[in-house]
């Protein structure tokens, strides 16, 4: 299996530095009364604005862990199915302000960080709506790799009532042919 770093739009970068992109979306608010323990651990990409980094790719995860300096471990997993590539990416997030705000900056490439701001979670951290700095960027992550298509269209609501562009999400794939690349990387 090839194992390749996650693709990433130079410009982006640039972007990053001179916008500042660990912002958080006009007219949205981060989740308060957050807990960082309990978000701990892998969720499964459900659905997502496409977007360069992660174009064509399936069986998405993240992974997340504590790091020795108070920050967060964050590795990301996904295959191109057609290709049959691994992309894995490993980043830190540190909080931006009170850690029981769910408001982070994430970093994959040196000083260069982004927004990561939770604007949705059940209360038993089983599903979770994610926003980058502005409306381009959102992801429904869940606990498993399917959701109930209730739970799904309760968050995506959301989405919707907070002006992201839901008509664009793509359903990431997460079905059968994930299993022989979770096994690989140990992941079940």
């Amino acid at each position: 299996m090839f194992v390749r770093p996650v693709r990433v739009a130079p410009a982006l970068a640039l972007l990053c530095v001179l916008a500042g992109c660990a912002g958080l979306p006009e007219n949205t608010r981060a989740v308060h009364d957050f807990s960082a323990q309990r978000y701990l651990g892998r969720w499964y990409e459900i659905a997502r604005l496409d977007h360069g980094f992660e174009q064509g790719l399936d069986c998405v995860t993240a992974t997340y862990s504590r790091r020795a300096d108070g920050g967060l471990r964050v590795v990301n997993r996904g295959v191109d199915l057609a290709a049959g590539d691994v992309s894995e990416a490993v980043g830190k997030a540190y909080f931006t302000g009170d850690k029981a705000v769910a408001r982070l900056k994430v970093s994959f490439f040196g000083p260069f960080y982004g927004g990561y701001n939770v604007l949705a979670i059940d209360e038993d951290y089983r599903v979770a709506l994610v926003a980058g700095n502005d409306r381009d960027y959102l992801w429904l992550l869940a606990r498993t790799p399917t959701l109930d298509p209730t739970q799904r269209a309760r968050f995506v609501g959301r989405a919707q009532a907070l002006g992201f562009p839901v008509e664009a999400l793509i359903a990431v794939d997460q079905g059968e042919a994930c299993t022989d690349y979770r096994e690989a990387a140990g992941t079940g």
